[in-house]
């Protein structure tokens, strides 16, 4: 009877609707995703690096050829092996708990929370540096910004400014990447064009003096500046066709932060 059950013509129904359903919620939920490839990638790169801001300590610890070295060869060692793993989980999770999902599948909620947890207090301590790292650079071209009148406005004011739009969705918050990526990068390009004429071949020829580098800070610099490629994970539920696009987003981002830190160098 169970057998007949299970062959009825109402129980095909049943399951047929419920396909059906989960269909449409599909549907539903891609209908929904608003991030393409661009946007994408551009957020990538406020993930992870958010332009050639603080490499200066790997040439003071390592010099320049070091440092040259250790931007080609570490992101060809650490940073497209872990897009690539945060590329396919993202395409197997497309949700926006990112690598807390991935945790809580394969160890449960209880380090998935955990994940959560101490991801998030690591990019609330990690992001703060960024905007006093910007204005730091800011008042050595306008020295006003350096009196607490206008610092601290212009600080918070930034703050402020991001917050808000992070509230009016990714579809402004992708835009405004995409331009803030461009006016973060222009003046390095212009100046790298500028420079060309006055590269002196003989300093690349300088041997390393091994003796005197620093490794504790020179791979320190290097590494946080090519890290948290699954940070980005965390966009996955946002992405349109994101078995394609995020993996293209990755790759495209990917080489835009390794350009970001050979070109100034």
């Amino acid at each position: 009877m169970c057998a007949a059950n299970e062959g009825s013509p109402g129980s095909v129904g049943s399951v047929e609707s419920g396909d059906e359903e989960r269909g449409k919620q599909a549907r539903g939920n891609e209908s929904k995703r608003s991030l393409t490839l661009l946007p994408l990638a551009a957020l990538i790169f406020y993930e992870v690096s958010g332009g050639p801001f603080g490499i200066e300590d790997a040439v003071s610890a390592g010099g320049a050829q070091l440092a040259i070295f250790g931007f080609l060869l570490l992101p060809l060692v650490w940073s497209l092996p872990e897009a690539l793993v945060a590329a396919e989980l993202a395409t197997a999770f497309p949700e926006n708990s990112g690598f807390v999902a991935w945790v809580t599948a394969a160890f449960g909620p209880f380090w998935g929370f955990q994940e959560g947890l101490w991801s998030w207090l690591s990019g609330v301590s990690d992001n703060a540096i960024y905007p006093v790292l910007f204005f730091a650079y800011l008042q050595e071209a306008c020295p006003l910004f350096k009196q607490p009148l206008y610092h601290w406005p212009m600080l918070f004011g930034s703050v402020i400014g991001l917050t808000f739009l992070s509230y009016r969705g990714l579809t402004i918050v992708g835009t405004t990447a995409i331009v803030l990526t461009v006016f973060t990068l222009l003046p390095f390009v212009i100046f790298f064009f500028m420079a060309i004429p006055q590269v002196n071949l003989d300093n690349f020829a300088q041997p390393v003096v091994w003796e005197k580098v620093q490794w504790g800070p020179y791979l320190n610099c290097i590494f946080w500046n090519i890290n948290y490629w699954d940070s980005a994970s965390t966009l996955a539920g946002e992405v349109k066709d994101p078995r394609t696009t995020y993996p293209r987003g990755l790759m495209l981002a990917l080489v835009v932060v390794v350009g970001c830190y050979l070109l100034p160098l």
